[in-house]
């Protein structure tokens, strides 16, 4: 049985898709570019297969931007790049011109930045949508492997804990990233998150 009905899912993604349009306005001004984010694709997971879904895609290691946040319902958003597509993210921030060297000085700051934009705006745009108020933590930073991943997300699992997985793809000029956002919760959150859902449908039924 599906976790989220298609109307539920269907909202989370009209809600997350507001999110990357602010995302991506304020990402063009910084890089002096459009910017453009795809329209996420919205899945509801075990935390135990999140392997299977996401981090066979791309071998290697991964940039993470991981955050926070409490309110009517609690979660950690993490996002989540391979390393190679971080940096040319960074390369884009900080200005092509930059060597490799120069790059990775600046790869933490950038892209706690990139993540705090692309966090925040679709955070912002769950709690303006659903009518609520949710507070985020400063971003963290950290390049871990899949089986680090694996492990952080497996730490303290039951059958009560879930992903809120977004495949999001990150264009700048003529190359295309494609990233994840991913969302802790409980079932309580869940189920949190689910009736602030309900309650916003019903709102959009009334209209």
């Amino acid at each position: 049985m599906s976790i989220l009905s298609e109307m539920e899912r269907d909202a989370l993604t009209e809600i997350f898709n507001v999110g990357a349009g602010r995302a991506a306005l304020s990402l063009s001004e910084i890089v002096g570019d459009e910017v453009r984010l795809s329209v996420p694709a919205v899945e509801v997971l075990r935390t135990r297969d999140v392997d299977e879904h996401i981090l066979p895609r791309a071998p290697g290691r991964f940039a993470t931007v991981s955050q926070k946040f409490d309110g009517p319902f609690d979660a950690e958003a993490v996002l989540l790049f391979t390393e190679e597509r971080a940096l040319e993210i960074v390369r884009d921030m900080m200005g092509s011109q930059m060597s490799l060297d120069e790059l990775a000085e600046f790869e933490r700051e950038a892209m706690c930045e990139l993540g705090n934009i692309i966090l925040n705006a679709c955070l912002s745009a769950m709690a303006d949508m659903l009518d609520i108020t949710l507070n985020s933590s400063l971003p963290n930073y950290v390049v871990s492997s899949p089986a680090e991943i694996s492990t952080r997300l497996a730490t303290g699992e039951t059958d009560n804990t879930y992903v809120l997985v977004l495949h999001i793809d990150l264009v700048i000029e003529k190359h295309q990233t494609d990233g994840h956002l991913i969302f802790l919760l409980s079932s309580t959150s869940l189920n949190g998150l689910v009736a602030h859902l309900q309650r916003y449908l019903s709102k959009m039924q009334l209209t």
